[in-house]
């Protein structure tokens, strides 16, 4: 075994040992409200939300992007879970602003190692064994945070699977201050019903 997977599991012994009635919470998250952000590792849902397990859902994935995947929770959190409002937070220095796609297709077709970020841009240490398919592949990278929110949160809101009256909320955790700033333009309100 690693050392990684040893940590892991008796972390989860210690857990499990005092889990108590934890196996009593619903199945529809308390405080009916999902979360849409990045899988960032500095980012901690339960604490900048105030969240305990069983309050929200919580969807991360790179950048909190609203993909079709991730809009695919929302609605299962909403359709059958009950959450009546969402939340998409993106970050402050988030390593989605430092590539494209292109960058991307041409970093996998040169190995499938793992790149560096130097003062001259990535670098690929991989010696061949790469492929090509990253090229088909929208890596949903971004130049401008704020507007990535709220293309993300148009997004969720013109899908025809997102109920008119549900509020989206679009925010930017700041990574210096541990700050939601909200970013006024995403304000979704609610859309005139079709």
């Amino acid at each position: 075994m690693s050392q990684i997977l040893d940590e892991v599991l008796a972390a989860n012994a210690a857990y499990a040992a005092e889990f108590g009635d934890k196996s009593e919470l619903p199945l529809p998250p308390a405080r009916r409200f999902a979360i849409l952000t990045c899988m960032d590792a500095r980012l901690d849902p339960a604490k900048y939300a105030g969240l305990a397990e069983g309050d929200a859902h919580v969807i991360r994935n790179a950048g909190g992007r609203a993909s079709d995947d991730a809009i695919r929770s929302l609605v299962i959190s909403y359709k059958l879970l009950g959450t009546r409002e969402w939340f998409v937070i993106h970050h402050t220095d988030c390593g989605m602003e430092l590539f494209d796609n292109d960058t991307m297709a041409e970093l996998l077709a040169s190995s499938l190692e793992t790149a560096s970020l130097s003062e001259q841009g990535w670098q690929d240490p991989g010696t061949g064994g790469g492929s090509t398919e990253g090229r088909y592949i929208n890596w949903l990278s971004f130049k401008d945070n704020a507007r990535s929110v709220i293309e993300d949160v148009q997004r969720i809101r013109s899908s025809p699977l997102v109920p008119a009256d549900l509020p989206i909320h679009g925010y930017i955790y700041d990574c210096k201050s541990g700050r939601l700033v909200e970013v006024p333009e995403a304000r979704s309100g609610v859309r005139a019903a079709a």
